[in-house]
């Protein structure tokens, strides 16, 4: 049996672009915007799962409360950690650190920002979620609030890229992808 999922990356935050990772910022009221305008015509869900981090997790209450649905909230679906990295912007990055950024968009799983979270063990816990999803919610359609890294691994995956494109994955604020969890773990775009 097949879960359904839909994946919803949180809206624009206070703080701006740049690397969030666990930075817990809010959403602007244009974020807030965009995630409201993302779901008018979505649905219909079982259940909603999001990241616990605010700029997805209030959204999701809203939504929850006003859809008169569940939500769970599931750490394994933050963000990646970007250790010193975190909260900067590329442009500042490519300031300071261009070489080790080159070397991160090259291939993420095989660079780590310093004090960061390796791509490769990101991948494991957000992989290990979507399978628990997965266990629990067969059969199932669900909403779930995250991130742009967590979203690009997912959508990479189905597209069958190679790790090294992981970062070509386009993934604005507000987006909304549709994808589908195969009883054996596989993923594919779509419904």
């Amino acid at each position: 049996m097949t879960l359904q999922v839909d994946l919803l990356r949180h809206g624009e935050t206070e703080f701006g672009g740049g690397l969030r990772g666990s930075i817990d910022d809010a959403l602007t009221e244009k974020g807030w915007a965009q995630m409201r305008a993302a779901v008018i015509e979505g649905g219909p869900w079982d259940r909603i799962v999001s990241s616990p981090l605010q700029r997805c997790a209030r959204f999701a209450a809203e939504l929850g409360e006003g859809l008169n649905l569940s939500v769970h909230l599931d750490k394994d679906l933050q963000e990646l950690h970007f250790g010193a990295w975190e909260g900067q912007s590329a442009a500042a990055l490519m300031e300071t650190d261009a070489e080790a950024l080159g070397l991160f968009w090259a291939d993420p799983y095989s660079y780590t920002p310093a004090q960061g979270e390796p791509v490769s063990e990101f991948s494991a816990r957000v992989l290990a979620a979507v399978a628990r999803l997965h266990a629990a919610y067969a059969g199932e359609r669900i909403l779930l609030v995250s991130h742009g890294g967590v979203m690009r691994l997912l959508l990479a995956r189905a597209r069958g890229l190679p790790r090294e494109q992981l970062l070509n994955v386009e993934v604005g604020h507000g987006a909304l992808f549709a994808l589908t969890v195969e009883a054996d773990g596989a993923l594919k775009e779509g419904h």
